[in-house]
């Protein structure tokens, strides 16, 4: 797939050099959980910059919000379709077409004009295999170019763009428009899927408003 028309690239072991100093970093998370924001992970942003520089299409852009997903047997999960739509910010500071609000984690939330999350990409690094029968991530090629797309479109929308399965070796990364529509089913055979997603932009919010980062 491309990434400029279908919203999604598939880097074949882009980041199997660096899984050992990753799952050394990430070691200390929680495990069997189904979402992790991590913010202040010593060596991450360090691990990140050299992957990325695998990436050509990330060029100009730094992580600005991680997430570490796990499936198991004991947290198997599903994700209905839909298109993230916020971001991860220092403060609250009200801001003409910022909102609304939220807290995940901990961490504060909110949605930015949507234009800000076309300019971004989102990429997945898999420190596990994912097959057919661990729910890999689903994706609606194309729907990145559709703009901000209500829940009542969602449906009609998947059906115009078709969907695409997103199977991954150890080591692969998903490359994505951060818009994209995207779901995951429960898998049909439960076992770890490790992988973390990372988001990345250029932009500058506007002040007072500064990114979270990592």
């Amino acid at each position: 797939m491309n990434l400029d028309e279908h919203g999604a690239a598939h880097l074949s072991g882009a980041a199997a050099p660096f899984l050992e100093a990753l799952e050394t970093a990430l070691a200390g998370q929680p495990a069997d959980q189904a979402g992790i924001r991590l913010y202040g992970v010593t060596g991450l942003a360090a691990i990140l910059d050299s992957i990325g520089s695998r990436a050509a299409q990330l060029a100009g852009r730094r992580p600005v919000r991680a997430i570490l997903f796990d499936k198991s047997e004991s947290t198997n999960w599903a994700l209905g379709w839909h298109q993230d739509r916020t971001i991860a910010v220092r403060a609250r500071a009200e801001m003409p077409g910022y909102g609304p609000w939220s807290i995940k984690a901990g961490l504060r939330h909110v949605e930015p004009p949507f234009a800000l999350i076309e300019r971004m990409l989102t990429i997945r690094i898999h420190l596990d295999s994912v097959d057919e029968t661990n729910a890999p991530l689903l994706i609606a090629p194309g729907s990145h170019l559709m703009g901000r797309i209500p829940e009542t479109e969602v449906e009609a929308t998947i059906a115009r763009c078709s969907t695409a399965t997103c199977l991954a070796d150890r080591g692969d990364i998903w490359l994505y428009a951060t818009p994209i529509l995207h779901a995951s089913a429960t898998a049909t055979a439960p076992r770890h899927r490790r992988v973390l997603q990372v988001d990345y932009s250029a932009d500058i919010l506007p002040a007072p408003l500064e990114w979270l980062g990592i």
